[in-house]
């Protein structure tokens, strides 16, 4: 299944590794240093500030969308899988 993480842009479900809130972004060395390393991987889907990032297996997108909102969607799409 797919999640829409922002803009027109769909992710497949378990290509997911992490939904990460922008808070634990900005408080956190280690993944600051992670998203400086895959700088070259990142997408910013959002028009001003992110309110959260969404770590592939490809790519990082920082989402307009909040990582609750993010995770509802993912949850109902596993409920529905099975």
């Amino acid at each position: 299944m797919y999640i829409h993480v922002g803009e027109d842009i769909l992710v497949r479900s378990r290509d997911i590794v992490a939904i990460i809130d922008k808070e634990s972004v900005n408080s956190s060395k280690y993944v600051e240093e992670f998203l400086d390393r895959r700088d070259d991987a990142v997408i910013n889907l959002s028009k001003g500030s992110f309110k959260s990032v969404v770590v592939t297996t490809e790519k990082i997108y920082f989402s307009p969308l909040a990582s609750g909102t993010l995770k509802k969607r993912s949850y109902k799409l596993n409920v529905h899988d099975f």
